[in-house]
């Protein structure tokens, strides 16, 4: 067995209608909260003001910060961290998808700090761990394991780049993972984090740092993603599905913590900073065919298993049969939940190829892929998946 480092400090709250219990938990930690969301919307509306009346209930003030944008920037986080000084906010909470929760720990860092809190992204300014406000997280969508991971990823748009902010003291304290909240998501949303959630196990499994542990908990989250992301879709009251997606988003979530992600996350990541509208799911949907058919050879056992995992028949060939057919696979399962695209469908630039390839390569991902690519073949994937269609 692989040695192995394994660390979840959150505190998680997982079943349907936990989120009623909030309050009683936000007490605990402050007595001014900061709520993050984006604009109410009716899917969500009602969710924010449920919440906003259990924590009034518990005697917490509460200020809506509803400033969340998709690829949440440095402006947006630094607007709501000075609503949290002016406020004097003691605590923080994140609800709604993966850029409401980033959004929500951004703050929590920008609260406590001067300046712009693009400067304290990875490997830059360090902040103090210590002055971090506390965190709370309510996932309201099933894909992004923002409620358990350690990071926040934001954009700065004057430099066309994500990068994230890294630390244990972002990770949630607790985090009510309620399935019920997810039952209004829309079937392309739904199939864009669903696949997020399937990157991020599928990543974690094949990452050259991986776990014995950990992918125990990764084999796990793929199984269920592939059983009910179809299902969820085709019928989002589908209660036995939502929670199953809730379960695996969460399971993905510890395993990115605890391993990271490879190269197609790179590659999504500078993908997403030149280009706003395209969502994180989309990028890593249009990317993985053709990183799939470049990686396989270069870790046949794990393909092998995920191979498997999508068609029993391949427990009767080789490893290299089920790994290699591993990649149709995927690539049938993409079309199945309506996310078999392409880069130039998403109006992403051929002018950008070059840059977003060089942004790439200034995240570690790459570095820990079964096949550590370089500039130019960086360039070739990027150029493969413009116009693919079959």
């Amino acid at each position: 067995m692989r040695n192995f480092n394994f660390y979840q400090p959150t505190r998680i709250r997982f079943g349907w209608g936990g989120v009623n219990e909030i309050g009683r938990v936000i007490a605990r930690m402050g007595k001014r909260c900061l709520l993050v969301t984006v604009k109410p919307f009716p899917a969500l509306e009602h969710v924010f003001e449920k919440v906003k009346s259990l924590c009034i209930e518990a005697g917490i003030e509460i200020f809506h910060f509803d400033g969340v944008i998709p690829n949440p920037t440095n402006d947006c986080v630094n607007i709501g961290s000075e609503m949290a000084k002016y406020n004097k906010i003691d605590v923080v909470l994140g609800v709604g998808g993966g850029s409401s929760i980033d959004t929500a720990k951004a703050i929590a860092v920008g609260a406590t700090h001067e300046g712009d809190v693009w400067n304290y992204r990875l490997g830059q300014q360090r902040f103090e761990s210590k002055k971090v406000l506390p965190i709370i997280a309510v996932p309201t969508t099933a894909g992004t394991g923002a409620e358990v991971t350690n990071m926040s990823v934001i954009k700065n748009p004057d430099e066309k780049f994500k990068s994230v902010l890294a630390d244990w003291t972002l990770t949630p304290r607790v985090s009510f993972i309620d399935p019920e909240l997810t039952l209004t998501v829309p079937p392309h949303i739904t199939a864009s984090t669903g696949f997020d959630a399937f990157c991020h196990s599928f990543e974690s499994l094949l990452n050259k740092n991986a776990s014995d542990f950990i992918d125990l908990l990764a084999i796990d989250s793929l199984k269920k993603v592939i059983k009910y992301l179809p299902l969820a879709i085709k019928n989002g009251s589908d209660r036995e599905a939502r929670e199953a997606l809730s379960y695996t988003a969460t399971l993905g979530g510890i395993s990115i913590t605890n391993i990271g992600t490879t190269l197609p996350h790179g590659i999504s990541m500078a993908i997403g900073g030149h280009v706003s509208e395209i969502m994180h799911g989309e990028s890593l949907a249009i990317m993985y065919p053709e990183i799939n058919q470049w990686t396989w050879e270069h870790a046949i056992p794990k393909f092998a298993i995920v191979g498997r995992l999508f068609n029993h028949d391949l427990k009767n060939e080789s490893d290299k049969v089920a790994a290699e057919k591993c990649c149709n696979e995927i690539n049938l399962f993409l079309k199945k939940i309506g996310m078999w695209m392409n880069l130039k469908d998403k109006n992403v630039p051929e002018s950008e190829f070059e840059a977003i390839a060089n942004d790439t390569l200034k995240l570690r991902n790459y570095s820990i892929h079964p096949r550590v690519p370089n500039l130019e073949e960086v360039i070739n994937l990027i150029k493969k998946s413009y116009k693919r269609k079959d």
